[in-house]
């Protein structure tokens, strides 16, 4: 039996992946003083503890949980590592890997993290929905408006990630942000990843109705 406020064992290896790079990225941002990924440390780990508030009530399935975790490894690799020497980059010096041109000049390292990171997010409201439904003794299908929802859902938690984002502007003198091109860009991904997990999930809802 699990104690009060002890996480339960499928946790572990999650919590443990998560806590290590975390530990390393924590480091490397102090060492090499950026501020910047210091305050985002900081909310990744108020995040930690929203998403195990949210698996308390809802036991989001391992997927979910695993997701999010590399959506996390992601984004500290992105802010903290720098660019080979030779990669293009959307800026001329000074590049870190969310700055590499995966296409040039179509597609970043940030957009594919973006993709990933609010699709997951996107799943994760849908399984949200699930178990709220559930507890009322009814079943979550995934019609055309309830994924709209779903998605609207997503891409808000995308927005308020671009307020963090404005907000570390506000409190770090020099960021990797960008500007208000980038942040369009950011929200085009952010769509991208919600439009991909809502059809994922009712392409899963129609073989599961089809077995």
């Amino acid at each position: 039996m699990i104690a009060k406020g002890q996480p339960p064992r499928r946790l572990l290896p999650v919590a443990s992946f998560t806590a290590a790079y975390l530990a390393l990225a924590l480091v490397g941002a102090v060492t090499g003083g950026n501020a910047e990924f210091i305050f985002y440390i900081v909310v990744m780990l108020v995040l930690v503890v929203a998403v195990w508030g949210v698996d308390r009530v809802v036991r989001l399935s391992s997927g979910a949980l695993w997701g999010l975790s590399i959506w996390g490894l992601a984004h500290m690799i992105g802010g903290l590592v720098p660019a080979p020497a030779g990669w293009p980059t959307a800026v001329p010096e000074g590049a870190v890997i969310y700055n590499v041109w995966l296409i040039p000049g179509r597609i970043k390292y940030d957009h594919l993290v973006h993709a990933w990171g609010f699709g997951i997010t996107t799943w994760v409201c849908w399984q949200g929905l699930g178990a709220a439904m559930r507890r009322r003794g009814a079943v979550s299908t995934p019609t055309g408006g309830v994924l709209v929802l779903v998605a609207a859902a997503g891409l808000g938690f995308g927005a308020l990630n671009e307020i963090v984002e404005f907000a570390a502007t506000l409190l770090v003198p020099e960021t990797n942000v960008g500007g208000y091109r980038n942040t369009g860009w950011d929200l085009v991904a952010n769509l991208v990843g919600a439009t991909v997990a809502v059809t994922l999930i009712r392409l899963g809802a129609g073989r599961n109705s089809s077995g």
